[in-house]
């Protein structure tokens, strides 16, 4: 899978971020930088440098851009990286006040990532679901319908979990057949 790293320090040249418009500035920035593909892609918005961000900034800039490319370009990724202990914690607490969730992570100059985390809330469905694609790496509905039948779910049930987790951009789906498989943006937690 290929990626990206889009350093919002160098398109916005200010540790402090606020703002809805400076948010909205950034999403232009962060749309005209991305091509799109038909492979799957990362876009890392690296937030190395940056000491503090707003919740509206957040709000209209990264956020913004996650749902953008959710409903646009369905192969790119969004992940939080690099983002200080302020940063984090902004947007955290504007993702859980939302009921939302995004990864996080760091990133290097190259591409390569660490330490990846799911910040924000899921509701309790989503969340046994997303832990148990974490622990799975790769299943799709029919599968786990089968595989944990304990749980009385049927497919469909499982089709609209898996679905949900991808509408926020916390799974890749690739199609085989008729068959949809679910796998985690990142690596395990």
């Amino acid at each position: 899978m290929s990626s990206m790293v889009f350093s919002v320090f160098a398109a916005r040249g200010s540790k402090i971020l606020s703002g809805a418009m400076g948010g909205r500035q950034l999403l232009a920035e962060l749309i005209s930088a991305i091509t799109p593909s038909d492979d799957p892609q990362i876009v890392y918005v690296d937030f190395s440098d940056i000491d503090v961000a707003t919740s509206s900034f957040l709000r209209e800039s990264v956020i913004a851009f996650r749902d953008y490319t959710r409903s646009a370009l369905p192969n790119i990724y969004v992940v939080a990286a690099n983002a200080s202990g302020p940063v984090l914690e902004e947007l955290t607490f504007f993702l859980s006040k939302t009921g939302d969730a995004l990864w996080s992570c760091s990133v290097d100059d190259e591409g390569v990532a660490a330490g990846a985390n799911l910040i924000g809330t899921l509701d309790p469905a989503e969340q046994e679901t997303f832990q148990i694609l974490l622990k799975l790496g790769r299943a799709s509905a029919p599968d786990l319908a089968a595989s944990i039948p304990e749980m009385g779910l049927s497919s469909t049930a499982w089709n609209n979990r898996l679905a949900s987790l991808a509408t926020k951009g916390l799974m890749i789906v690739a199609q085989q057949g008729k068959t949809k498989f679910f796998r985690p943006v990142l690596g395990t937690i």
